[in-house]
């Protein structure tokens, strides 16, 4: 089973998370409409995104927002604890997820071998179109004036005129920050 590509930017002072949401199992496509994109009231409206096995990242998000709850709103902070709390319980160890977190100020990737990655660059993505999810994002975010909103969905539709896997059709774009700080504009 294949499915789901999710990609978070980060430009002007917004922070945008786009998930594509298409399930497929061998060459068939079971769902093209799964949302796995979601905002959590918690910490002031973090967004967050997951690709592997639904009830593995169903698991792994509950966990995180018990941790976010505990952390305060603090976002790294739960993002580690939730990590440690991966690696080190026997039964949450196994699963297979990744999940994308985002506030105002912080974008973490938290992976199914316990690591909490900030990137380089104001963007990441994860799935099975992710890589190609990842290059346009950034090409974008380099090449264009496009706002974060924008450069997820454009970065899911190119991704998705690769990878067999990605419909290329977000499912849901979500956003955090001040709109009157964007720019948007053509490539």
């Amino acid at each position: 089973m294949h499915g789901t590509t999710i990609v978070a930017v980060r430009r002007d002072g917004v922070t945008a998370i786009a998930g594509d949401g298409q399930v497929t199992l061998g060459q068939t496509i079971l769902k093209a409409g799964a949302v796995k994109v979601r905002r959590l009231e918690v910490g002031g409206g973090v967004l967050v995104g997951f690709a592997g096995a639904v009830a593995d990242a169903l698991t792994l998000l509950e966990k995180f927002e018990g941790a976010l709850k505990e952390a305060k709103g603090s976002l790294p902070r739960a993002a580690i604890e939730t990590a440690k709390l991966w690696r080190t319980d026997r039964v949450l160890r196994n699963l297979e997820a990744m999940l994308i977190l985002a506030d105002r100020e912080n974008l973490l990737l938290l992976s199914g071998s316990g690591e909490v990655l900030s990137p380089d660059e104001p963007v990441v993505a994860v799935g099975s179109g992710g890589p190609y999810a990842l290059a346009a994002a950034k090409a974008l975010l380099r090449h264009s004036t496009l706002s974060a909103p924008e450069i997820a969905r454009e970065a899911i539709r190119l991704a998705g005129e690769i990878d067999l896997y990605t419909s290329g059709q977000p499912t849901q774009v979500l956003s955090l920050g001040d709109p009157a700080r964007t720019s948007s504009g053509a490539i």
